[in-house]
Formats: C-alpha cells, structure tokens, sequence
C-alpha cells in the first residue's frame, strides 16, 4: 500500500506541474591530441529527462461520470497503471553474485562510444566510477598501451573498444553469454554494427555543422572534460574552428552532403527497423536499442538533438529508452 501511494503522489504531482583562426598560439602536439579527442567527441546536456504525462492525458478523456468517482480512486488506478509499466520497462540488474566489485571507466564525457559503454552499465545497473581523461595530455591512461577512450577496468582486467567491452562484461555477468561472433547474421548484431560503422560518423558533421553549433557543442565538452581554465579556453574556441573544418572534411569522407538530412535518414532508418516494436529488443532494449541510445544520448539536447526529435519519428523510442535506462548507476566520487 506504501509503495502504491508512493507511487500515486509521484504521479499526481507531475500532473499538476503543468573564432579563433588556428594559429599559432596552441601547441602542434596539443591540437593534434584535441582533434583526435573531438572526433569522438558529441555533446549535450542528456540530464533533463522529458516524462510522458499520461495520467494528464488520460484524465483529459475520462466522461463527467467516470470524474465523479472521485481522485481515490484515479490515484489507486494510476498507481496500478504505473506499476506495470514500470515493471515494462524495468532494469535488468545481474544476479548479485555476478556483479562485478569494481569497476572503473576512462572515458571523456561526451565520447559516443563511451555513452554506449555507460548506457549498458545503467541499464543492467553496474555500479561504475568514473575517470575523466584529459584528451589533450591523456595522462590519465599514460598506464595503458591503450591510448584510446574507452577503457573499462573490471576487477583489475583492462577491457577495451565499446563493442568488445559490451560483450566481453556482458558475459560476465550474464548467465546467457553474449558472443559477438555467434551472433553476426541476427538483427541484433547487425544494427550494432550499424551504430559503429554508419551512425556514430553522421553525428560529428551534424555538432559542428556551423560555428555556433560548434560552439555549443565545445562548451559542452569543456564544461564537463577535465581541462584546466587555460586548457578550457583554448579548447572551446581552438577546438570548435578547427572541428568546424574537420567536419567538412568528414562529410566528404562519409559522402555526407546535407549532414541534418542524413541524420534525419538515419533517425527514420532506425525506426523503420523498430518495425512497430516498442524497442528492437520487443518489449525491452536489447544491445543494439543501448547502442543506438548510447550514442545519441550526448547530442540529444544539442541544436543537432533536437532538431532530430522535431523532425523525425525518434522521440517517443528515445523516451521509452529513457526510463528503461533509468538512473545512472556511476558512483559519484
């Protein structure tokens, strides 16, 4: 009765709440570190969550008859509804016994291929720490032969690449072991493939389609990344002119010629594969939808994020990702 009332007040109470040019200045070796850094780099805000507000709607459609039953029994209706639905959409947390005792992302913030390694760590609700590399230095990982982001330790075994990372946790933690070669012709697989080879190289040309949009996206990066004051300076505005170019150069390399229409492409292309499901995975997310999510989760509140919920048919999946993900699990420090 507890958690229904607790429940139902949730409810309740969400219903009445109605240029710099490139020169000099910035060391070779410095810029060099941070073009490598940006091209993996998207931003965005990604904390404010937008609810659906059903139970709204679905007062809004009740008859003057239904109305006189009185609020007791609309809180206890809607508790029930919510309910379900949050047991729809529940995490999917390990056995205890397979969790891992520690584990430790090297990351920079707003990274899609460390987004996808985060989305999957909240999903199955892992609890993670958090080491924010300085892309220009990356002293960081100056331990690690690996000098890209990003790096998973768990329980002291280097785990590196966001899809290798995804499976090889998975298996550890999952009595059904995910296996990345078993699993190449099934729909699964293939739209993770997607993701790594088609998806994650429209967002860059689309962050810094302009110089403001560059901007917005470099204070984002800088905003969260672990920079000094000068290094913050520098990087948003060294930063967002050169990636302003790269991302010229990138569209080119992709053959991208109108980066928000193939953004838009890949938005509808993803939800045509949803094919009417509420997620590719049917009722939950499989790795493919955290995938999709993963990567898209830095830009959704960008100028780029917004325009493609506006403009495609994304936003009621991206939502139902959304609190199917739920809380991050990262332990703040």
């Amino acid at each position: 009765m507890r958690r229904a009332t607790t429940l139902a007040s949730s409810i309740l109470s969400r219903t009445l709440a109605a240029t710099h040019d490139g020169g000099a200045a910035t060391a070779a070796a410095a810029n060099c570190r941070l073009l490598q850094a940006a091209l993996y780099c998207t931003g965005g805000t990604g904390s404010s969550y937008k609810h659906q507000h059903w139970f709204s709607r679905l007062c809004n459609t009740c008859s003057a008859r239904a109305a006189s039953i009185g609020v007791a029994g609309a809180l206890v209706s809607a508790a029930a509804a919510t309910s379900i639905s949050q047991e729809a959409y529940a995490k999917e947390p390990p056995p205890p016994e397979l969790v891992p005792k520690d584990v430790v992302l090297y990351q920079y913030e707003a990274c899609p291929f460390c987004n996808k390694v985060k989305a999957f760590l909240d999903y199955y609700d892992i609890p993670y720490k958090v080491v924010e590399v300085n892309p220009i230095s990356k002293k960081e990982i100056k331990w690690s032969d690996y000098k890209k982001v990003p790096i998973l330790m768990v329980d002291g075994e280097q785990l590196v690449d966001s899809s290798v990372i995804i499976d090889k946790l998975g298996s550890k933690v999952s009595k059904k072991k995910i296996d990345l070669a078993s699993s190449n012709g099934g729909e699964e697989e293939k739209w993770r493939r997607w993701v790594d080879n088609h998806l994650v190289h429209v967002l860059s040309p689309n962050i810094y389609r302009n110089t403001s949009e560059a901007l917005e996206s470099f204070d984002y990066i800088t905003s969260n990344g672990n920079f000094s004051f000068t290094e913050k300076i520098t990087v948003k505005y060294a930063g967002a002119a050169a990636m302003y170019f790269v991302s010229k150069n990138l569209k080119k390399k992709y053959n991208i010629t109108d980066e928000r229409a193939a953004l838009y492409e890949a938005a509808e292309t993803w939800v045509d594969a949803l094919n009417g499901r509420e997620f590719l995975g049917g009722s939950k997310p499989n790795l493919a939808d955290l995938a999709v999510f993963g990567v898209l989760r830095p830009i959704r509140y960008l100028r780029s994020g917004r325009d493609m919920v506006e403009h495609t048919r994304i936003g009621e999946w991206y939502t139902r990702m959304e609190h199917a993900v739920g809380e991050s699990s990262r332990i703040k420090a």
